[in-house]
């Protein structure tokens, strides 16, 4: 089976629609792609209580990884390690290594450290500072029972720095077992509502592949993508069955009369 992940988006400008969650979604492109399986996105305001409950109910949920993205900042409203520290039952203290990282950042352009600086380097009791070669917030990682909690930063070159340098490639020895295969078949002329039927009959026949439909295009012009998606741990067996969906669709599109496109 895959490693599980949940992701815990923070911030009130996601749930204001002022800015866009583009970190979930490189997130769950980038998990995927190494073989993990995300389970859950959930998002929350800058509240120390909404912050520390999503984490106690993600924790009881069991998952390998909990991601959090957000709130690592300076501000008041910066309050994702204190959440981590409540929901984790621990105190919250500077962290030798990320006061020395900081510090290292704003010597190098000539300013001295004070009390929001140092702010940014208070992480629950026992976490591991990770370097943010971007910005000036380090990453924070800590383990309960058998789940990993990684925060990282909001701004997005800073997350998926620390995720490159010092998480991908944890991950990538983690989950080299599990292998990740995904398909599209581009479908015209077919209505989703027509199709529907077809999916479930492949589904059944092959149960280990996830097939999605997405409408692409108007009722009067209908066209879909049908996504293919398995996991497995023996990659050939894995592509076998994922080719063997794609064929049993491709042949029910040319049976309705549709047309269809192929991409890997």
């Amino acid at each position: 089976m895959p490693k599980v992940f949940e992701i815990i988006s923070i911030g009130n400008e996601l749930l204001i629609g002022k800015v866009v969650n583009s970190n979930a979604s490189y997130l769950c492109k980038k998990i995927t792609e190494l073989g993990g399986f995300v389970r859950r996105i959930t998002v929350v305001r800058d509240d120390l209580d909404e912050i520390s409950s999503s984490i106690r109910e993600a924790i009881a949920r069991n998952p390998d990884y909990i991601i959090t993205t957000g709130g690592l900042g300076p501000t008041f409203d910066d309050m994702t390690l204190e959440g981590v520290a409540r929901a984790l039952r621990l105190e919250l203290e500077v962290n030798e290594d990320a006061l020395k990282m900081i510090k290292e950042k704003y010597q190098a352009i000539n300013e001295q450290l004070t009390q929001h600086r140092i702010k940014m380097a208070k992480f629950p009791r026992g976490a591991i500072a990770l370097k943010n070669k971007v910005g000036m917030a380090p990453g924070c990682l800590i383990s309960v029972s058998s789940t990993k909690i990684l925060s990282l930063p909001g701004v997005p070159k800073e997350m998926e720095a620390i995720f490159e340098d010092f998480v991908e490639s944890t991950l990538r020895s983690e989950l080299s077992s599990t292998k990740f295969l995904e398909e599209s078949l581009f479908v015209f002329g077919i209505k989703e509502s027509t199709f529907a039927p077809v999916i479930d009959e492949v589904r059944k026949k092959v149960p280990e592949v996830y097939i999605k439909s997405h409408p692409k295009g108007a009722e009067g012009e209908p066209s879909l993508e049908l996504h293919l998606t398995i996991y497995g741990e023996d990659e050939q067996i894995i592509r076998n069955k994922l080719s063997e969906a794609s064929k049993l669709l491709e042949e029910k599109v040319i049976f309705l009369g549709g047309k269809l496109a192929k991409k890997s």
